[in-house]
Order: C-alpha cells, then structure tokens, then sequence
C-alpha cells in the first residue's frame, strides 16, 4: 500500500456526515478518516492487522460518498480495494464467514449457476445464508436482447451491451428495454459477452480476479469491433471505467443523453429515482439519469432525502453484513415513502434488490424499476404498471 495515498488525508472529517456506517454507529473507527489510520498504523506495523482491524474493513460498504465529499482528493476507493486484498491474503476468517463467502462466489460470477439457484430460494435457508433467501427476487424464465439491434435512422455507433451476471438473469428485461432504447436513440447494439465484468469480485478483495474478468469482457468487446461500451449496471460500470481500458465505457444515459431522442409518449407517473452510490459517487453521473427521466411527458421527478447515503446494497454487502444492511434499507426505504411516489427508479440491480426487499418489509410493494425502462415504455407507450416487477 502506498503511503503517499494513505498520507493524502488531513482528517478533516468533511466524509463522516455522508459515511453510511458512521452514520449508523458513531465510531471513528467505522469511519473514513478513521480506517484510513487504521490503514496507516498496519502499514508501519504499530497496529496488526487481526481480526478486530479487519472487521472494520469489512464494514465498509465501498458506497465512495467520502469521494464526493473529501476535500482533499483521497482516493478512498483504491485504499480500500487494497486494504481488503490484504484481509483475504492475511487474515484467517472464521468458518461460517469463509462458507458463506465461497457460497456467493461460487454462485455469482455465473449466470447459470444464479439461475439453477433461484429455483431454490422460496426455501428454508440456515443460519449464514438466510439473507440469500431473504433478498432474492422469485425465479423467472431467462430473458435476454437479440445478440444484435440495428440502430433506428442514421447510426451514431456501434456500441456494445455488458449484460452481466446478476443483471442476466434477474433482470433481463433491463438488457432488452437497454438495447430498444438505445436503438431508437440512433445506436447500433451488440451483446457479444455475457458472463460477469468481475465487479463483485473486486469489491471484495480479489482485486486479481476483478481485473481478470474486466480484461476477458474487454477482449469479447474488441472482437465484435464496438466503439463504445456501454453498462446499465451502475457497479459493473465503475469497475469497468476504473480498468482503464482502450474501448470508452459509457453508462446508458451517458449514451441516451448523447443520442437523437425520439418522440416519447406520457407517463403521468410520480417517479422517485434513488441515485445509486456507483453511478453518482464513483462515476460522477449524475444529470444524465435525471435528464432522461424528466425528458418523458408527465412524468413528475422526485428526489428522496439523503441521496448521498448508501442504500445497503453495495456488492455482496447485504448478503455479509445482513444487519447494518437491513438498517441502512429501511431508512433509506423511509426516505423514498416520504415523496409518495407511485414508481421507484434505480440504476444498479442490486440496488433495485435492497430497495425492493426494504419496501416489502415496509408494507409498500412499490414497483422498482431501471430507469431505461421507463424510457422504453414512453418509446412504445406501453407502460403497464400492474405487470411490471414489484418488490418481491
């Protein structure tokens, strides 16, 4: 770990009020400022990093609010990915933690594996894995976009869809309303790679097989001779721009708001939109999504409080960290009642997963949807709310 990165923090505290974990406890600890010392003091050995370190790591939700709001440039995200990478290499987990960590992994890189799962999920699950049922949506048939669509009227580029693992199989409708949508913006779509970006994985220490999966997408992408490409998955998509890769990685509103806007038919809606932490905090896109809400005729655009504050979601954090999850859900679940609204809006599966969960436990189903699928459906005027997914 480099110590010029841990020394960029001055310890101003400007991170704690947006902190989700801060937020809930109150311990410096849990805390930035407070992990980056942590940091620090296991780097130059005044502090081993044990179990009682690690668990601090752990608690962190990686939602990078603190990279909104650090004064000083800190860049959080790459500590932490280190930090962790150092906990898996270094630090002994106890045994239900390790089970129930190469459960998720043996599990979420592989769309076929979730698939085959879910078809389990409706039953009694044990002690660690109770929140794997708790979460997961019902199981439904597979559905996926054409391997191509031709763009509508003069073609703007050739623009590759990352379709994912989670986002495959628990919300293909997503990949197919993305891809009608950015055809009818004036966009050529491909779907030429399938399996996981590797987002999960880093998020989770495994830095190495993060950049692994990022690099094999990237390599799918290059052959199918894409200009662009292109994620609707706000997680995915912070992972892939972070690779650094020669194709440019534009989130679907990115695109949308670049394209040639058809005409939209009403949708006299009131929309709540839950600004997901990987698509305002670590890819700093934040008017685009908007934009394209507001661009739909009757559509009336509300903000829940504290936008800045992670839903609970964050990778495999809810599956982990069940509890803070679950308080961090139904607050954020509070916030987004507080607008009255009729539809929920967010950009990253897992997000709509949290919030989903925290609306049932709320007694309010809301629908919770992507929003390129609102755009869809004022592209074809067929929105249909009663049939559209609800909070499971």
């Amino acid at each position: 770990m480099d110590p010029k990165l841990l020394d960029d923090c001055v310890h101003c505290g400007f991170c704690l009020p947006t902190c989700p974990t801060y937020q809930l406890w109150g311990e410096e600890m849990d805390s930035p400022r407070g992990r980056i010392w942590l940091m620090k003091a296991t780097v130059d050995g005044t502090l081993e990093l044990d179990r009682t370190v690690s668990e601090r790591f752990d608690r962190c939700l990686g939602c990078m609010a603190c990279l909104t709001s650090c004064p000083s440039g800190v860049q959080y995200d790459r500590l932490i990915e280190l930090a962790r990478e150092r906990v898996e290499e270094e630090v002994p987990r106890p045994w239900r933690e390790r089970l129930l960590r190469k459960v998720v992994f043996a599990l979420f890189p592989y769309p076929k594996r979730i698939s085959f799962a879910l078809r389990f999920a409706s039953l009694p699950a044990p002690g660690p894995f109770r929140p794997l049922a708790e979460l997961a949506p019902p199981w439904r048939e597979r559905v996926a976009p054409p391997m191509v669509t031709p763009a509508r009227g003069e073609k703007i580029a050739r623009v590759g869809l990352l379709t994912g693992c989670v986002q495959s199989v628990l919300f293909g409708e997503v990949n197919k309303a993305t891809a009608r949508a950015l055809a009818a913006y004036g966009y050529e779509v491909v779907t030429p790679y399938n399996e996981c970006c590797g987002a999960l994985a880093l998020h989770a220490g495994h830095r190495e097989d993060g950049h692994d999966a990022a690099n094999r997408a990237y390599d799918a992408f290059k052959a199918a001779g894409v200009d662009v490409i292109v994620t609707n998955a706000a997680g995915c998509g912070s992972h892939m721009k972070d690779a650094h890769l020669d194709i440019p990685v534009r989130d679907v509103s990115e695109l949308l708001a670049a394209g040639n806007a058809p005409e939209l038919h009403p949708l006299p809606y009131r929309v709540a939109f839950q600004e997901s932490c990987h698509l305002g905090h670590a890819q700093r896109v934040r008017e685009e999504p908007r934009a394209a809400l507001r661009s739909i005729p009757g559509l009336e655009l509300l903000e829940p409080a504290d936008q800045e504050i992670c839903c609970g979601s964050a990778g495999i954090y809810n599956l982990v960290q069940p509890d803070a999850a679950r308080e961090l859900g139904n607050r954020k679940a509070g916030a987004v009642l507080a607008t009255t609204p009729e539809i929920v809006a967010t950009a990253n599966p897992g997000c709509a997963i949290q919030l989903a969960a925290s609306l049932r436990r709320a007694g309010t189903p809301l629908p919770v949807v992507h929003p390129v699928e609102l755009i869809d459906a004022a592209i074809t005027g067929s929105w249909e709310p009663k049939s559209r997914r609800h909070a499971p």
